[in-house]
């Protein structure tokens, strides 16, 4: 289980769940939801290896589950922005 609450930090919880678990268990009984009150429950958007899943998917022995942070910005408006400034910045 990993979750990044800013750039700079980030927290991997190793955990065991019975087979069968959703992901959205698993990151229950990671204590994650509990030690940052940041983490919307009803907005998670989560990953397996860096791709997107549901909450309801089974997790496979050896899954890392990943939690991800709003953007700050969107990703398109910041590549404008910065190709409006040039190669120089």
């Amino acid at each position: 289980m990993a979750y990044a609450p800013s750039p700079n930090e980030q927290r991997i919880v190793q955990i065991r769940v019975p087979r069968g678990s959703t992901v959205q268990e698993a990151i229950r009984a990671s204590g994650l939801l509990d030690a940052f009150w940041t983490i919307d429950p009803a907005q998670l958007a989560v990953g397996i290896f860096g791709e997107r899943v549901p909450l309801d998917r089974c997790v496979e022995d050896g899954d890392r589950v990943e939690i991800y942070r709003p953007l700050l910005a969107d990703p398109k408006d910041a590549r404008r922005r910065r190709a409006k400034r040039g190669p120089r910045g």
